[in-house]
């Protein structure tokens, strides 16, 4: 990923990182998911502002991300995790009840780009919205899953971020 490291962000995206596991979160599995998206994201400058565990519980995670997006404590949750279809994948319907709007388009161009690598990328369930003024996207929890997905769309968070912030206000037209 080392083209990432020429385009970094012009300002720093607070993130915070959600993996959301049951065996993670009672310590019987380790973490490679979050700690990939730390890495991936700090490479394009952004600053982790906050990183938990927590179990596939639907009050858990909505608490979270209320809290962070409510209190303005990221300009961007992404979770990894619970986006499957176990019984206990809840994490897409969490965050479809705490969002203001959905974002379609992050999850559609993420599965259109990681369909050829992974046709089981059909099957992903992720979505992506708008709280406040923070931006969540679910991401899958395998680390080669993660990693073919945030890097499917780690150049435009940048831009979708500034909109949120207001640090882009109105858009120009694209004219080659």
């Amino acid at each position: 990923m080392e083209f990432m490291s020429e385009k970094k962000a012009d300002f720093q995206i607070r993130t915070a990182v959600l993996t959301i596991s049951d065996k993670g979160a009672r310590g019987e599995r380790k973490d490679l998911s979050g700690p990939l998206i730390k890495e991936m994201m700090e490479e394009i400058g952004a600053e982790i502002v906050y990183e938990e565990i927590i179990a596939d519980e639907k009050l858990e995670i909505k608490k979270a991300l209320i809290e962070i997006s409510d209190q303005n404590k990221a300009d961007l949750i992404l979770t990894t995790g619970g986006t499957g279809f176990a019984k206990r994948d809840i994490t897409p319907e969490v965050t479809l009840e705490v969002i203001e709007k959905e974002v379609p388009g992050i999850p559609e161009k993420i599965r259109a780009e990681t369909i050829s690598i992974t046709p089981q990328a059909a099957l992903s369930r992720a979505r992506a919205g708008i709280r406040k003024k923070t931006l969540i996207i679910n991401f899958p929890g395998s680390p080669k899953a993660v990693r073919e997905c945030l890097e499917a769309v780690i150049e435009i968070i940048p831009h979708g971020v500034k909109i949120l912030k207001g640090k882009i206000t109105e858009h120009k037209a694209n004219h080659n």
